[in-house]
């Protein structure tokens, strides 16, 4: 992806045959969400009963992975129908998917949505007096230049529209199917994970784009510059919509706030009701002593028969009305600490264990000879830069941390496959795509694992799934039917079940789609593990916090 100057803001086309809002909607600019009510066909309920109104502007859409963010996303752009409710929305919606980068064979045309027009204009130009041909291209005789223009703006240089997205880099592949939104001229903007793949400057040139957009914008991302640039945060959480004005940082300060509250909450209320269950033991003494000086004194006949009977019926009665109030204070504060216990997220985290392995610090791990003999690719690649890799080649030895790190289209993840496939490995190793097109999308997400080691038993696969988050039906899900986030964890998955164990770990920007929470508990089981690791990201903090030191940049 080639470097230009800064966009200058423009205004997003409005084609002339958009239609009004589906569910009934005004002609407001924002979304809107009233009663909505979606489940899944085996009666899985993801939305019961929603509502919920998103500004204009642009607005941050943040909740743990498997919240229901990307099926949000289908129902706004009407790729899903609800159960129940409408949703109002600026016509005609685009969605920028996760999945950008999995259709590989798709041209760079298709992607961009003008493959229909191009098609009739080819036929025109080969004598084609066909009507249908002059009605595809209207009045878009110029589309191959338009198209040009538009990836210019994104700072993408691409003369061949008929190349595939698959001989591109995932970050080109995301900045050519934004262009192919923005050149259809949608009212409303979702954006999945825009900056998957995306190196910095990219990153930055996004923002700029987003900022300059005139029409609502919603995006999902765990790109903490992102969520910065936003005018508003909404969360996704337990099948309801929270809005708090402000970006990401704010939304953060806001809940920390309120967890510290009502952390003290649940401690007043738990010394609240440790009280009162002690005063209702010292209550509950007290009587017990009365009761045997009663006893005592009527065995003794020190009184009259009729007043002993008077005083044990007073006793019984006060004894009572004392029992009952510290019973009754006992219950309230009980009732008090679970309604403060309830106002405490208890929020499930992931748990990534690493295989456990013993990699001496000399061990040579990986030994390949420079520049890179890389498949698919007619010229090797050099690493260059301070941090690169020797002369002689690439090298890993022991526990090393290596980064690689470069622009989109500078070859990193053609250098991953290369070394996946080439000879220089010393040890056990395992690798993680980027696109993730390993998994089979018809098989359950528990098949696939116990499919990467069949010698285990039902019983370690399922404790395995359950520290990754997939418990009980979750597990049963379908590969094909799993949002992007949960995609990645089954993919971990699957990799880290794998045996023998690995000692060299070789990711391919494995933050995709995850959650912030989830990509820091990642960078930290990174750090603590004692095998050598090759991994490609553009998040710098993500490096740093897996203890990567050493850079190979392209």
């Amino acid at each position: 992806m080639s470097a230009s100057s800064s966009i200058p803001p423009f205004s997003t086309p409005v084609p002339a045959h958009s239609g009004g809002n589906r569910g009934g909607g005004s002609s407001s600019s924002s979304v809107v969400l009233s009663d909505l009510t979606f489940l899944w066909p085996d009666g899985t309920v993801v939305f019961d009963g929603l509502s919920a109104a998103f500004p204009e502007g642009r607005t941050a859409l943040v909740g743990r992975n498997g919240a229901g963010k990307s099926t949000l996303f289908r129902l706004l752009a009407g790729e899903l129908t609800p159960a129940r409710g409408s949703v109002a929305a600026p016509q005609p919606v685009a969605v920028l998917p996760q999945d950008v980068t999995l259709d590989a064979d798709r041209t760079v045309g298709e992607t961009l949505g003008v493959s229909p027009v191009r098609d009739a204009l080819r036929r025109i130009e080969d004598g084609s007096v066909d009507p249908a041909d002059f009605d595809a291209v209207g009045e878009d005789w110029d589309v191959d230049a338009r198209c040009r223009a538009m990836l210019g703006r994104l700072g993408l240089q691409f003369e061949d529209l008929d190349r595939t997205v698959g001989t591109v880099s995932g970050g080109e592949a995301t900045m050519i199917a934004l262009a192919g939104l923005l050149l259809a001229g949608p009212r409303a903007l979702l954006l999945d994970e825009p900056t998957n793949n995306l190196d910095v400057v990219a990153r930055g040139r996004l923002r700029e784009v987003i900022g300059a957009l005139t029409v609502p914008v919603i995006v999902v991302s765990h790109d903490l510059d992102l969520l910065e640039s936003v005018d508003a945060t909404a969360e996704l959480r337990a099948g309801r919509i929270r809005l708090f004005g402000g970006p990401y940082s704010h939304y953060r300060q806001v809940i920390e706030s309120e967890q510290a509250a009502a952390a003290q909450r649940v401690s007043d209320a738990r010394n609240d009701l440790r009280t009162q269950r002690t005063e209702m033991v010292e209550a509950r003494i007290k009587l017990d002593r009365r009761q045997r000086y009663g006893k005592k004194m009527q065995e003794s006949k020190r009184e009259p028969k009729m007043i002993m009977g008077l005083r044990k019926q007073q006793a019984q009665v006060s004894a009572g009305r004392l029992r009952g109030a510290h019973e009754g204070e006992v219950e309230r504060a009980a009732e008090a600490l679970e309604e403060a216990r309830n106002r405490m997220r208890d929020d499930k985290r992931i748990r990534i264990d690493l295989p456990e392995c013993a990699l001496p610090a000399r061990r040579e791990v990986l030994a390949m000879s420079s520049p890179l003999p890389l498949p698919h690719t007619p010229t090797p690649i050099m690493p260059t830069g301070p941090s690169s890799a020797d002369e002689d080649g690439i090298s890993v030895v022991g526990p090393e941390r290596v980064g690689v790190v470069g622009r989109n289209g500078s070859g990193k993840t053609t250098m991953l496959r290369a070394i996946a496939a080439s000879g220089g490995l010393r040890v056990p190793a395992a690798y993680l795509p980027q696109r993730l097109d390993f998994l089979d999308d018809g098989v359950t997400v528990a098949e696939a694992v116990a499919d990467a080691r069949p010698e285990a038993d039902v019983e370690a696969v399922h404790a395995h799934l359950a520290r990754l988050l997939f418990r009980g039906h979750s597990s049963e899900k379908a590969i094909g039917a799993l949002s992007g986030g949960e995609r990645l964890r089954a993919a971990l998955g699957v990799v880290l079940f794998r045996r023998p164990a690995p000692q060299l770990l070789m990711l391919d920007e494995p933050t995709n789609n995850l959650d912030i929470e989830s990509v820091e508990r990642l960078a930290d089981a990174l750090r603590g593990w004692p095998g050598a690791l090759i991994v490609v990201s553009h998040d710098a903090r993500f490096l740093a916090a897996a203890g990567v030191e050493r850079r190979i940049v392209l």
